[in-house]
């Protein structure tokens, strides 16, 4: 693992393919796909993403493309929107897609930030009126944050556009989010530029589907034009999987789940890691409430004498997050698995790592929102440096924690009540946003 990311190479010198045949081969494989040749670097908070994002953006040459959940309209969103329009005023293709709920509040100041500048802003399912909230599918939301420079420069992570010390729902603080971003270059970066580039067009297309629609009827080829656009809203898979990279360290894996083809990708592999660990696991995430398979990969682990520490948030800023979190505390307990809570700041930071030689971090929690819903994206690291660095943090973080030893909520009446509640609410949350199925 290096720490600093090497110079900006010419669109000519960028990452071939995964697998060297067709950019989307990682699409179609139900497992990891890791690719070697790639260098990677820990980022901890905005604090140390955002210069480097805005460093990246200032010296672009061709295209930059941006998807976060949160872009807000403070100084560091500030700070963000003056380099893209910066970029885009020299002659770089941005193109930025933000959530519409996650950018609600912000985004008339976002808007007139960019005005004029060229950078094309689209809106991943805007809430622009009441009925909006009618349409299906609203309640699967775009909570990816990735961003690439170039084809060649990629940030993958939790962190949103805003600062670290500024909350939507409890203001400003003096301690910064816990989070984690990572910044990439090799081959892992041309899937990661192929999903924001789909997750733009997808929004692009909902933003002036009619127009779309009346172009293709007034075409020459309907039918061609309509298969063009389709590829550009999906990320279309070969009709057979690449072969396999050499493996070169450092070995990385992008990972998105979304409701086409990778519905459960992070989710199982997350289970994998797991299930293979043979020394530790150690887990942070905010807003943890694993389904059944997950929990027993869990339990299975530590019953093997695997050491399991999960850090969740003390500092609750949704407290029925905080709620579902802590009706399975007696549970993992019970089986030896170690549970903390961060107090110095709330937590954000969504990342894991096993045996110390491999991690992940990326945007997605361990709950049914992000699991089962959400648009996420997470990359995996099977790089001993990079997870030992990534396990410092980790156990800074650690240090700063209370461990929990006795459940809030033993085996009793309120154990029973709290279980069942939160387990009623996300099965109709769930059957409301039209996921069926056992979570």
């Amino acid at each position: 693992m290096n720490p600093d990311l090497p110079a900006p190479e010419s669109p000519a010198d960028g990452p071939a393919p995964p697998g060297g045949g067709h950019p989307a081969a990682w699409y179609a494989l139900p497992h990891p796909h890791y690719t070697g040749g790639n260098d990677v670097a820990l980022l901890r908070g905005g604090d140390e993403l955002f210069p480097a994002l805005v460093a990246a953006v200032e010296t672009a040459l061709h295209e930059v493309w941006l998807a976060t959940y949160i872009f807000h309209d403070d100084a560091a969103g500030e700070a963000m929107a003056a380099a893209l329009a910066r970029a885009a005023r020299r002659g770089v293709r941005v193109r930025l897609v933000v959530d519409g709920f996650g950018s609600h509040r912000a985004l008339p100041r976002l808007q007139q930030w960019l005005a004029g500048s060229g950078v094309s802003l689209m809106v991943f399912r805007p809430l622009e009126r009441w009925w909006n909230w009618l349409q299906p599918g609203q309640m699967r939301r775009l909570h990816i944050k990735l961003c690439v420079v170039d084809g060649t420069l990629g940030f993958v992570g939790g962190i949103n556009v805003i600062d670290d010390r500024n909350d939507l729902n409890h203001g400003w603080s003096d301690t910064p989010r816990l989070d984690f971003a990572v910044g990439l270059r090799g081959p892992v970066v041309a899937p990661i530029e192929q999903t924001v580039r789909a997750l733009w067009t997808r929004a692009a297309f909902g933003h002036d589907w009619r127009a779309e629609v009346l172009s293709m009827a007034r075409s020459a080829e309907p039918i061609a034009q309509a298969r063009r656009l389709l590829g550009r809203l999906r990320i279309l898979p070969p009709p057979q999987p690449a072969a396999q990279a050499v493996e070169r360290p450092v070995r990385a894996a992008f990972l998105v789940r979304d409701n086409l083809r990778q519905r459960r990708a992070i989710e199982r592999a997350y289970i994998d890691a797991i299930r293979e660990a043979q020394l530790s696991v150690d887990i942070v995430c905010p807003y943890f409430y694993p389904g059944r398979s997950f929990r027993r990969a869990l339990v299975k682990a530590a019953r093997r004498g695997v050491r399991v520490r999960l850090l969740l948030q003390g500092k609750v800023d949704y407290r029925f997050a905080g709620l579902a979190a802590r009706v399975l505390y007696d549970e993992l307990l019970a089986e030896g698995v170690q549970i903390h809570e961060y107090m110095p700041a709330f937590l954000h930071a969504k990342a894991a790592i096993t045996d110390g030689r491999w991690a992940t971090v990326g945007s997605s929690n361990i709950d049914p929102l992000s699991l089962l819903l959400n648009l996420e994206a997470n990359v995996a690291i099977a790089d001993e440096p990079f997870a030992q660095d990534l396990l410092r943090a980790f156990e800074l973080a650690l240090s700063q924690s209370r461990q929990v030893t006795v459940a809030p909520y033993q085996k009793g009446a309120w154990a029973v009540l709290g279980r069942g509640f939160v387990a009623w609410v996300a099965h109709w949350y769930l059957r409301l946003a039209g996921q069926s199925g056992r979570y």
